[in-house]
């Protein structure tokens, strides 16, 4: 398991991802998260009211809870953000960084839509 002190290599163009299927694009409600497991990733899955979609690392840093996916999708001055059900800390849709608390944050990862479905990258 990682922690938010270590640092991953993720890869550096979409041909190295691994493309894992979530779930139906349609069972993906806008302005809610689901939560997906692949392996021992855990990631929340969000599709906006725009129909973007985003992709995170599920687990809360500050508590190592698994809770992301239910946290309040909304906006900071047009960035998209999760409020952690926790402790209220907003994290960055788009590259994963704790806008609260400097230095925090937890993973992004690609994410699309592909035949329907939603689908993420992983290494």
């Amino acid at each position: 398991m990682t922690t938010t002190s270590e640092i991953v290599r993720l890869p550096e163009t979409r041909d190295e991802w691994r493309w894992h299927t979530v779930c139906p694009l349609e069972r993906l409600l806008p302005e809610r998260g689901v939560a997906a497991l692949f392996g021992e990733v855990q990631v929340a899955v969000f599709r906006l009211h725009d129909d973007r979609l985003f992709a995170i690392g599920n687990i809360d840093p500050r508590t190592g809870a698994a809770v992301l996916s239910r946290g309040i999708v909304g906006d900071r001055g047009g960035e998209p953000t999760v409020a952690s059900p926790l402790y209220k800390e907003a994290f960055s849709l788009v590259d994963g960084r704790c806008l609260d608390v400097e230095g925090r944050s937890v993973p992004s990862y690609p994410v699309r839509a592909c035949n329907g479905n939603v689908q993420i990258g992983l290494p």
